[in-house]
């Protein structure tokens, strides 16, 4: 855990002392070795229990070569509108589609462009999703025209991200996207595939948040000793988190089944919703905790390294308005991220024109409100408690390596004692 790994946080970082060195590894070996026992323990295996069969339909892809308009068929009772009239060449066709995946690739077959409200606008050359229809499907074509095809542009999109991404923070932003995808792999390895073996979707959270934590900000920022406050102030936060988030579900007595989602998941794959509700406010809260962590360790390192004669009180005090200044603007985040997720939500509540206490009453909302202030209490819990470690180890470092040199001694000019000496002088 040397200051001098060339991944570290601060530029020029204070040598650690050996008493901190030893003082940080007692406290991280055993949170450590705990989270591997846990996420060995956890893991889950080849064999998943017996679930009910997920539905669905084989999906291939496809590229539109043609699109042949036709009028739309009208019900017996509807009334032809000008409205309607117009409408009609632009909903309803014919398309021509190749396929360029399944069984039958570069086959070419002819299915319905899908009509109604909502329907997406499909166009020649587009490329798209189809679903495959059992043969003993009556009166439906073999394939039915489901989606666009996104895979090309988002791949795109993550090129361009991870390009950007290294071209900015260059091996430190190559660190970042390997940290990113280690979460992947825990979340896509670990998380999900534990809570559907029939885990506590809490306990996974917390040992699947834990190892995502140790390893990413080691990965990203060093094995130093700033990104070990980190990772022990966001560790306390994320607890803190946790119990704040357990006792607010309790007490306002939420189910966590607020969609088709969560209902399906309760009652199909008996998933506790509460704890998949808690389990999310700890996932989500880590992506912000380690942020304001991370840059409250880096910020006391900083100061340490210009103040070297700064004590931890003088530390702690500069680097805590810096960390209320960010909880400030991270609030606001945290609050528009939120309401940004729930706008359609919001709009329909605003067009029924319900009243304000009947909204908030409203389960989504209120799980919402809880998520968000739970959130941002342990945002708030994160500054102190790692600033004070940060300062702590920082201030140590800094009396150990600027001890005040010992005054020099010269002798007098005018005093004929050679041995007479005055302190000070130079």
């Amino acid at each position: 855990m040397g200051a001098n790994h060339s991944h570290g946080t601060s530029a020029s970082p204070l040598p650690a002392t050996r008493k901190t060195v030893w003082a940080t590894l007692a406290v991280l070996v055993p949170i450590t070795l705990a989270t591997l026992a846990a996420l060995i323990w956890l893991w889950p295996g080849d064999q998943r229990p017996d679930r009910p069969p997920a539905p669905g339909l084989p999906q291939v892809t496809g590229m539109i070569i043609g699109v042949y308009p036709k009028p739309c068929p009208a019900a017996p009772e509807e009334v032809a509108t000008s409205e309607t009239a117009s409408a009609t060449p632009d909903t309803c066709a014919d398309v021509r589609v190749r396929l360029t995946s399944g069984p039958e690739a570069n086959r070419t077959v002819m299915t319905e462009l899908p009509s109604g409200p909502g329907a997406q606008r499909f166009a020649a050359g587009d490329d798209v999703v189809l679903v495959h229809m059992p043969q003993d499907t009556p009166d439906a074509p073999q394939y039915l025209l489901s989606d666009h095809d996104r895979s090309a542009p988002l791949w795109m999109f993550v090129a361009a991200f991870a390009l950007a991404v290294v071209a900015f923070g260059r091996w430190r932003g190559l660190t970042a996207l390997i940290g990113l995808g280690v979460t992947f792999v825990l979340l896509l390895a670990f998380i999900i595939p534990a809570i559907l073996a029939g885990e506590s979707p809490t306990l996974v959270a917390i040992v699947g948040s834990a190892a995502i934590m140790l390893t990413v900000l080691y990965l990203t920022h060093g094995f130093t000793i700033p990104t070990s406050m980190a990772v022990l102030g966001t560790l306390a936060s994320l607890t803190i988190t946790g119990v704040l988030s357990a006792v607010a579900i309790d007490v306002a007595h939420l189910t966590g089944m607020t969609d088709d989602s969560s209902f399906m998941l309760d009652t199909g794959y008996r998933i506790n919703a509460q704890g998949l509700l808690l389990a999310s406010i700890i996932i989500g809260a880590l992506g912000v905790l380690d942020d304001v962590t991370v840059t409250q360790a880096v910020t006391v390192g900083e100061l340490a390294v210009a103040n070297p004669g700064y004590s931890f009180g003088r530390l702690y005090r500069a680097a805590a308005r810096v960390g209320r200044a960010h909880i400030a603007s991270v609030i606001n985040t945290i609050v528009l991220a939120y309401a940004g997720a729930a706008l359609p939500l919001l709009l329909l509540f605003s067009v029924g024109e319900q009243p304000l206490g009947d909204v908030l009453r409203n389960p989504i909302v209120a799980q919402e409100i809880i998520r968000s202030i739970v959130g941002t209490l342990g945002l708030i819990a994160a500054v102190p408690i790692t600033t004070a470690l940060a300062a702590l180890t920082a201030a140590r470092q800094t009396s150990h390596e600027e001890q005040p040199p010992p005054p020099a001694r010269h002798r007098r000019r005018d005093s004929p004692d050679p041995d007479a000496w005055v302190p000070g002088c130079r």
